[in-house]
């Protein structure tokens, strides 16, 4: 596919660091040509420099036969006026900005930003899509990740394999005898060694869950509770909510994420700023039962006169990442019972995987799942990066039937995927419109046995412990020409 970035900042960079790896036509677009420079250094792409709203520009980088606009420049005008340039002049089939503002969402200013007007084919904004996952590490304290598919019915948890939890220990053979009815598999283990990073096991029926192991299970969202009790919770133990909440930095990140806690009701929130300015406009934007406190999180002072030995979550979201690594090892050292450190830099997030800092947070790694959706072949729905990009979680719709598809109408022993990609469950009943199913005919989570057949329209979510592997399930699941 040939792809055009513009703008080369934090987000560019890593977009451009996750589709060059897919054998994507990259060409990005930034006017710093220093910046340029060293991502051509680094990857296989072209840059150019210039203007991305300058025809000229986009014509320089190809735009005439190009697939997918990507406009993640610093300013919200730039990158809806680039859109329209590129549908306007140059017919790009999809085009996709980064918005910051909250009141600019597609769905509900379709007459502002659809064909008619920027010709924005999807908005994203990473400070939204942080605080919507951060929202579910609230709303599930015990998981690293969750990532939800077929519209939040099904979702992907990673835990922290803990000893003294009632399936620690066992095979996965024996869990599915404890458990039968339980939605639920076992997709990938990654196991802690001496000196080493994390290493990727296969999962069967043999393989057993150790402590320390880092668990990632699908399951239908209503057994999630379930699955992390069995896991990470000492038996008879009862679950320990999210109700302190502490907050280091008072930016876009901060502040959308305390305002959405704060509509959802019962949480104590403190949030940490050093600056006085901002300290008063995050008093004046936030509701009065939010503590705003001027200084800073990595004083050992304010973080013992705050009682952070009382704090169920400390978040660590300030721009700067070194903070918020001092601030996240500090605040558990102190007694916090969870922290989570926002970490742009990848080398970073790397080094501090497996440390006192329970979660480390790619601002990046949040949002990239939007975008590889729209660069997948065959009808994905939902894409999700993982392991810091390594592995990928893909949700991929059956189309056709069993005279023009591989896998309609089809056993899953049946279907020819490499060894290592495991189908993970299937959804089953969803409205082919992409609207609400009715009340009395709700959708089936189904976890596929070497018998289940798999039916046109159902929702097949795979877990792959490498992204070189998408390509052979995509195809498996491209139906032939005879297809409308």
């Amino acid at each position: 596919m040939k792809i055009i970035i513009l703008g080369a900042g934090r987000v560019g960079y890593s977009v451009a660091d996750s589709l060059v790896s897919e054998e994507n036509d990259i060409t990005v677009i930034d006017t710093d040509a220093e910046r340029l420079r060293d991502l051509e250094a680094r990857f296989d792409l072209r840059g150019v420099v210039g203007n991305g709203i300058d025809p000229q520009v986009l014509a320089e980088a190809g735009a005439r036969d190009t697939d997918l606009l990507i406009a993640c420049a610093a300013q919200d005008e730039t990158n809806l006026v680039c859109c329209k340039v590129a549908q306007l002049m140059f017919n790009i089939p999809t085009r996709i900005a980064r918005v910051r503002s909250s009141g600019l969402e597609l769905e509900r200013n379709q007459a502002l930003l659809g064909k008619e007007g920027f010709g924005v084919d999807r908005v994203i904004c990473p400070e939204e899509s942080l605080t919507r996952y951060i929202g579910k590490l609230v709303e599930y304290p015990e998981a690293l990740q969750v990532r939800e598919f077929a519209g939040g019915r099904a979702c992907l948890v990673s835990v922290r394999a803990r000893p003294g939890a009632p399936m620690v220990g066992m095979r996965i053979a024996t869990m599915r005898e404890t458990a039968p009815d339980v939605a639920m598999r076992i997709v990938a283990i990654y196991r802690r060694f001496p000196d080493e990073p994390d290493r990727f096991l296969p999962c069967d029926g043999a393989t057993r869950v150790e402590p320390g192991d880092e668990v990632f299970v699908l399951s239908a969202r209503e057994q999630i509770p379930q699955v992390l009790a069995a896991l990470h919770r000492h038996h008879g133990h009862p679950a320990r909510p999210v109700r302190r909440i502490m907050i280091a930095g008072g930016g876009r990140v901060g502040l959308r994420l305390a305002r959405q806690l704060a509509q959802r009701g019962g949480f104590h929130i403190k949030v940490v700023e050093e600056s006085a300015e901002r300290c008063v406009a995050l008093a004046a934007e936030l509701p009065s039962d939010i503590l705003v406190l001027q200084g800073d999180a990595t004083d050992e002072d304010l973080l013992g006169d705050e009682s952070i030995e009382e704090v169920d979550l400390f978040l660590a979201l300030t721009d700067d990442d070194e903070d918020n690594i001092m601030a996240s090892l500090l605040a558990k050292r102190m007694g916090a019972s969870r922290v989570l450190a926002l970490i742009n830099r990848r080398t970073y997030a790397d080094l501090m995987h497996g440390t006192q800092i329970d979660i480390a947070l790619s601002p990046a790694q949040a949002m990239l799942g939007e975008l590889l959706a729209y660069v997948r072949r065959g009808d994905v729905q939902a894409v999700h990066s993982l392991r810091r990009g390594v592995a990928e979680a893909l949700e991929i719709v059956a189309r056709g039937d069993r005279k023009n598809s591989r896998v309609v109408g089809r056993k899953v022993s049946e279907i020819h995927l490499p060894a290592e990609v495991h189908m993970g469950l299937i959804v089953r009943g969803l409205p082919e419109d992409g609207g609400e199913p009715p009340a009395d005919a709700p959708p089936q989570v189904i976890i596929p046995r070497s018998h289940t057949v798999i039916e046109s329209n159902d929702h097949v979510v795979f877990f792959l412990p490498h992204k070189r592997l998408v390509r052979e399930v995509e195809k498996q699941f491209r139906v032939s020409a005879t297809f409308f």
